[in-house]
């Protein structure tokens, strides 16, 4: 599945509408028409959106910028649009005005409609527009409108007494209701005509022009607790916890530790290490494409931390990382330990390489790898900005190799590293007895960094999850102008490190 936010094209206009009606059964006459969406775009191309689903439109938000003072509060959809005309749009006004959101209902599952929200709000910021405003539409109230008043039934929905799919769900997104507008769309018999004056106020607006720049990233790590699940979808249960937490505090990744779904081993355990692996990995496939689609629902990117993968007779360890646009890119772990080869048999991948993604160029490695120096050197010589590293410690000793290690990359290669691990006892799964661990995200040493170069960190050996934010700007400025730039001051005519 290949998810796509972009802006919505005049050639799109057949599945629009099949799409529209789809939406709204109900007022399925009710459709645009093809000359108003080339005026849109044509006017005001940047705030026609849609997303697409393996490259078939699911769902659309049409807006339109407005000088707000020339409306009020006290407006009709025909106000708004200037009779459908959209002669009221002006480049220079001071809101982003939202005319038009629907979802096909095959894929709201997906969560598309918070992805368009988002989309907007990104675009609100970037065009330095005070706020958001639209009139939401309640197509429940019909229900109750005998015995409530559209105020009364506001209430009630934003007090979560009652459900409102659009009221509830515009709610969520951080819209306030400002008032009741009666008579806003005279064919929303659904709503008995009314609607909800909705805004989201853009925190960032200044009368000065915005010098707003998408540089922070925000990563959520996740300090995973070895427990035994009485079957996978317990285990999904957990996972979705933790991607939910993340998602609702605009994570744009999260990190899993290495091979922490070997909880799942349990039922494996009279066989040996080797076999009840194989077992083991025989659940991948279907834990990849579950988790993948958690990184749509969610809208985060996920780094699946590390599991096991059996072709060809040989295991591997593998970590997935899962787009939040669907894409799917995995990384082998190359370096394997000792124990791996002992008890599993384990072979090394043979691919190196950065995953570009919507937040710029990442590496990841696993565990043992971040112990190797010229595997990430080769990735930051490759763009990478960011170093992701799920790993297994089980004990204090294996911890700090990876944790000096891991802050140790971050300062030769001018990048952030992020390390996540697992943490508790598993008591009857061979070889996963123990485990010892604490998230961690390592800054290179510099002014702009903290004084100790690390910008967070879990409380070790106890289950819960790290939000740090860390700006790419400041890596830049650093390889400019830093007190030190050890990537620019290398001795390439002595030395150098290469990809063969």
């Amino acid at each position: 599945m290949q998810i796509e936010t972009r802006t919505l094209k005049v050639e799109d206009y057949d599945e629009l509408v099949e799409t529209m009606r789809r939406a709204y059964p109900q007022m399925s006459e009710y459709v645009w028409s093809k000359k108003s969406i080339a005026k849109l775009n044509k006017i005001f191309e940047a705030g026609q959106i849609c997303i697409t689903v393996d490259d078939k439109i699911a769902a659309v938000a049409l807006s339109i910028i407005v000088n707000y003072d020339e409306f009020g509060d006290d407006h009709t959809y025909s106000d708004i649009t200037g009779n459908y005309t959209f002669n009221t749009h002006i480049s220079t006004g001071n809101v982003l005005y939202g005319i038009e959101i629907f979802v096909d209902p095959q894929y709201r599952e997906l969560r598309l409609g918070r992805r368009l929200y988002d989309a907007r709000k990104e675009l609100c910021e970037q065009l330095n527009l005070k706020s958001i405003i639209l009139g939401g539409r309640i197509p429940h109230y019909h229900k109750y409108s005998h015995e409530l008043s559209p105020r009364e039934y506001i209430r009630k929905v934003r007090d979560k007494e009652m459900y409102d799919p659009v009221l509830s769900f515009q709610l969520s997104n951080n819209f306030l209701p400002i008032k009741v507008l009666k008579k806003y769309l005279p064919e929303d018999e659904a709503s008995r005509e009314n609607a909800v004056l909705l805004q989201w106020n853009n925190i960032y607006y200044s009368k000065k022009p915005n010098t707003m720049q998408d540089s922070v990233v925000r990563l959520g790590l996740v300090q995973w607790q070895m427990r035994h699940f009485k079957d996978i979808n317990a285990f999904y249960e957990q996972v979705e916890f933790f991607v939910n937490v993340m998602g609702d505090y605009k994570s744009d990744f999260v990190l899993f530790p290495e091979l922490f779904n070997t909880p799942l081993l349990a039922p494996f355990n009279k066989l040996s290490e080797r076999d009840s692996m194989i077992e083991l990995a025989k659940l991948t496939e279907q834990i990849k494409n579950k988790i993948s689609e958690l990184a749509i629902s969610y809208n985060v990117n996920i780094i699946s931390g590390s599991m096991p993968i059996f072709e060809n007779n040989d295991l591997y360890n593998i970590s997935y990382l899962l787009h939040r646009d669907g894409r799917i890119d995995e990384y082998r772990k190359v370096h394997i330990t000792p124990n791996e080869r002992k008890y599993y048999g384990m072979k090394g991948g043979s691919e190196i390489k950065v995953f570009d993604t919507d937040c710029g160029k990442i590496g990841l490695v696993i565990c043992y790898d971040v112990e190797f120096p010229e595997l990430p050197r080769i990735l930051a010589d490759q763009g990478m900005k960011i170093l992701f590293v799920p790993y297994l410690t089980d004990t204090q000793n294996a911890y700090t190799r990876v944790r000096h290690c891991a802050a140790a990359r971050a300062i030769e290669n001018e990048c952030y590293v992020a390390i996540a691990g697992c943490v508790g006892n598993l008591p009857g799964v061979n070889n996963m007895d123990i485990q010892f661990g604490q998230a961690a995200v390592f800054t290179p040493s510099d002014f702009a960094f903290p004084s100790n170069a690390i910008k967070g960190e879990a409380t070790p050996n106890t289950e819960m999850t790290l939000i740090v934010d860390v700006d790419l700007n400041l890596l830049k400025d650093l390889h400019y102008n830093g007190s030190v730039q050890v990537l620019n001051d290398r001795r390439k005519d002595l030395y150098d490190t290469y990809l063969k």
